[in-house]
């Protein structure tokens, strides 16, 4: 039996296989951030959806203007750092439907149609730069003493960082 012989690849990447690379990181940009608003704001309907995926790329958007910013640097870093988005918590009861929510669901395929077009930037701001928010029925210790720079559904926004 002939021994399976080892073949190099090519060290430098066609155009096409950048360009493959790039759509897959566009559409796991895409999913993570739907699944963050699905999460986060799928009561809120779209103008909640579209408050939450601005809060996303406002941080985004500080992180890559300060050349870095701990909560990350990109939209997946931000959506999925621990403790900033409770949906993405492991010891959230609602992870598992996270996880395995599809198309089928219309709350998931708004989600998805407002991170597409967030991520395109067809979104204004209503947040008005906002980099946290919390629901109204909580009162978090990072806000207290905060001004709200808006309120949109069940969800109060403010601007704390990037002045």
């Amino acid at each position: 039996m002939d021994r399976p012989k080892l073949v190099a690849l090519p060290s430098k990447r066609t155009g096409a296989t950048n360009e493959m690379l790039r759509a897959a990181h566009v559409e796991m940009e895409v999913d993570i951030l739907a699944r963050t608003l699905w999460g986060e704001a799928r009561g809120e309907g779209k103008a909640g959806m579209e408050a939450v995926a601005m809060v996303i790329l406002n941080r985004a958007e500080i992180a890559r203007a300060a050349g870095g910013y701990w909560w990350g640097n990109s939209v997946i870093e931000v959506c999925r750092k621990p403790y900033q988005f409770s949906c993405w918590n492991k010891s959230d009861p609602n992870m598992p439907k996270l996880l395995s929510v599809g198309l089928d669901n219309p709350y998931f395929s708004t989600a998805v149609r407002v991170a597409r077009r967030a991520l395109l930037g067809f979104l204004s701001d209503p947040t008005k730069g906002a980099t946290h928010y919390h629901a109204r029925s909580v009162q978090p210790y990072w806000a207290k003493g905060q001004k709200p720079v808006a309120v949109i559904g069940r969800h109060i926004f403010y601007r704390l960082a990037g002045e």
